[in-house]
């Protein structure tokens, strides 16, 4: 395919990875048609009727089937056989057909799988074993501080670009002021890099010996790159701060998580327009959201009339967010979905929440000190109670919409597979919660219904299995309605 670029004038593709991902992307189908794209089949989500036991049945099926299944696959029984295996693809992995760094081991029995569960990112009964990194030697050509949605401040490395593993590395972050320092790395140092894990690039040390003559140490900023203010370094951390919350470049990145899914939902507010609003001071607050107009937005590069108007649209939809969605996009560090929705189960509002001490917080279930402390840290800088004050001039829900202590579903455990229509995952995670349910990730024995929206994965086969109800969409809209019959057994 490179080859084929070179001859027609265009850049070659640096490695697989970005080739296969780009060549996915395309808006034009001709194009991708054109690229020699191949896969191997691994895993079935829904086949009525049909059930495996081991997860080798899966792959066998699959290929009755005329679908391609990478023939290397091994069942191995026991921890040596595992790790010869690790390490002779270690050794033979350059002899591949196509880009790898690792081997995926996965207990094989599907009952075993189900027992064992998964995490909210991954599967407890998988896990990757990656080959060792690759590395390359470069130059230091200069180190600059980045500064992210929480005000800290990272050191960049910025090198001399080189090739690793059929990756061009250009830049490695340094992580914190601290590993700067361990390190000793300075501008001209000759550095070994490697990709950890194979993906991402990690400085692993200077070579001294080759220092030009001249080099300094790498003065630390005590103000912010971005917006010049004041860079703290709280107590047992070793990142520093930028301590004003409405510094650009904290805003854009903060901008981009309040309007995320999981907090305010706001549609069309991507990345090259929060940069807009920002660079152009249209948004300097996450409440100047609400005060935007069609006529500003209008005249924007990419939007038009009817584009600012379906984002008003969104902003003004983002006010019904209930209160602990709100809270979750206010970005506090360490206060993620589940301990937004603890908080604001605990708190009827957010006055009450920004007068409640250290001591008050950790009431909490899953509140410890170090939450507690940056939740307090947060409400004490004066210009974040005052923003908190315009979200609520604004009409956003800084009040908890009080459940029963005991709801209808009290006690019940639901597992939702597949997508809804009328409502997403998280909305319809929510009112099961406010009814008093148990919203788990996998299905077991404890489980009382399971919720199938389309293109279902494979926890319908396994409600089906051990004989647990399943409710589509009609179903479970009825039973928010308050239909009880389906659920009670």
């Amino acid at each position: 395919m490179n080859e084929r670029r070179e001859e027609e004038g265009l850049a070659v593709f640096a490695n697989p990875r970005n080739a296969a991902a780009g060549s996915l992307r395309q808006l034009d189908a001709s194009i991708s048609a054109r690229r020699p794209l191949s896969c191997f089949f691994y895993q079935v989500l829904y086949a009525p009727g049909w059930h495996a036991s081991t997860h080798a049945e899966t792959l066998r099926f699959l290929e009755s089937l005329a679908f391609p299944v990478d023939p290397r696959y091994r069942v191995l029984e026991g921890r040596d056989a595992v790790l010869e295996y690790c390490r002779e693809w270690t050794e033979k992995r350059h002899s591949l057909p196509y880009d790898a760094d690792g081997v995926v081991l996965k207990v094989n029995r599907v009952n075993d799988q189900t027992a064992l569960g998964a995490t909210s990112k991954s599967p407890r009964w998988a896990m990757a074993f990656k080959f060792p990194p690759e590395q390359g030697v470069t130059r230091v050509n200069d180190i600059q501080v980045q500064v992210g949605r929480t005000g800290a401040l990272t050191p960049v490395a910025h090198l001399e670009p080189v090739g690793i593993g059929g990756v061009t590395v250009s830049r490695v972050s340094l992580h914190n002021a601290d590993e700067l320092r361990r390190k000793d790395v300075r501008v001209g140092d000759k550095v070994l890099v490697e990709r950890a894990g194979g993906v991402i690039p990690y400085l692993v040390r200077v070579e001294e010996s080759a220092r030009p003559k001249g080099a300094e140490p790498f003065a630390f900023p005590s103000e912010c790159p971005v917006c010049g203010s004041r860079v703290h370094h709280p107590e047992g951390e070793a990142i520093w701060r930028c301590s004003n919350r409405s510094c650009k470049a904290q805003l854009k990145e903060g901008l981009r998580h309040f309007a995320s899914r999981d907090a305010m939902d706001i549609e069309g507010l991507g990345k090259v327009l929060v940069d807009q609003l920002a660079e152009l001071d249209l948004v300097s607050s996450l409440p100047d959201l609400y005060d935007l107009r069609e006529a500003d937005l209008a005249a924007l590069d990419r939007m038009g009339s009817k584009s600012a108007r379906n984002l008003l649209a969104s902003i003004e939809e983002s006010r019904k967010r209930p209160f602990q969605r709100v809270l979750y996009a206010m970005g506090i560090r360490q206060v993620g979905r589940e301990t937004a929705r603890l908080l604001t189960g605990h708190f009827k509002d957010m006055d009450s929440l920004i007068s409640a001490s250290a001591e008050q917080l950790q009431e909490v279930d899953g509140v410890g000190p170090k939450v507690a402390g940056e939740i307090r840290a947060f409400f004490e800088v004066s210009d974040n109670r005052t923003m908190l004050g315009r979200l609520k001039r604004a009409g956003l829900q800084l009040r908890s919409i009080q459940a029963p202590q005991t709801g209808p579903l009290e006690g019940k455990k639901f597992v939702l597979t597949g997508t809804l229509s009328a409502l997403s995952r998280s909305e319809a995670k929510e009112k099961l919660e406010a009814l008093g349910a148990t919203v788990s990730g996998s299905v077991s024995s404890a489980t009382d219904a399971v919720v199938v929206g389309d293109h279902p994965g494979s926890k319908q086969d396994q409600a089906r299995a051990k004989d647990i109800p399943t409710l589509d969409e009609k179903d479970f809209l009825s039973l928010l309605d308050g239909d009880l019959s389906n659920v009670e057994r």
